[in-house]
């Protein structure tokens, strides 16, 4: 059931940068950027001999990989950072919607890293008196 004070469209387009983050994410993740990838390698081994596997020879390949590898790392973290958001606000409505569920459990990403593990804790020890009880499933914590 849709909450209609919830807009369920984007209400503005995402950035250029978050557009082309997500596209590049999409592309290089694909079995073509893979291959791609070890044609250039393979290509770059095998004039090696034209080269005289000389310093520049090797620059070339280390330099391009150190590019790649650093303009890679900040679009995977933007795609992951988004993912793991949209993935925490998907798991919000569905404690908010479920109910007998905790409300409070809705912003654990705020807590301290100390609030975290014990509430974590908390449930370790709900876990284990069920699987003690024998239970499929068990009641909300107290």
């Amino acid at each position: 059931m849709q909450n209609p004070s919830v807009p369920t469209t984007p209400a503005r387009s995402p950035s250029l940068f978050t557009a082309f983050a997500k596209r590049t994410a999409h592309a290089t993740g694909r079995p073509a950027a893979f291959v791609l990838a070890v044609t250039v390698l393979i290509a770059w081994a095998v004039s090696g001999p034209l080269f005289h596997y000389s310093d520049s020879w090797q620059l070339v390949i280390n330099t391009g990989t150190t590019i790649v590898t650093f303009l890679m790392v900040f679009l995977i973290q933007n795609t992951q950072n988004r993912d793991s958001q949209a993935i925490h606000v998907k798991l919000d409505e569905l404690i908010r919607a479920l109910h007998g569920a905790q409300n409070t459990l809705l912003d654990l990403d705020n807590l301290s890293d100390e609030e975290l593990d014990r509430l974590h804790d908390k449930y370790v020890k709900l876990a284990e008196r069920a699987k003690l009880r024998g239970e499929k499933k068990s009641a909300p914590p107290a």
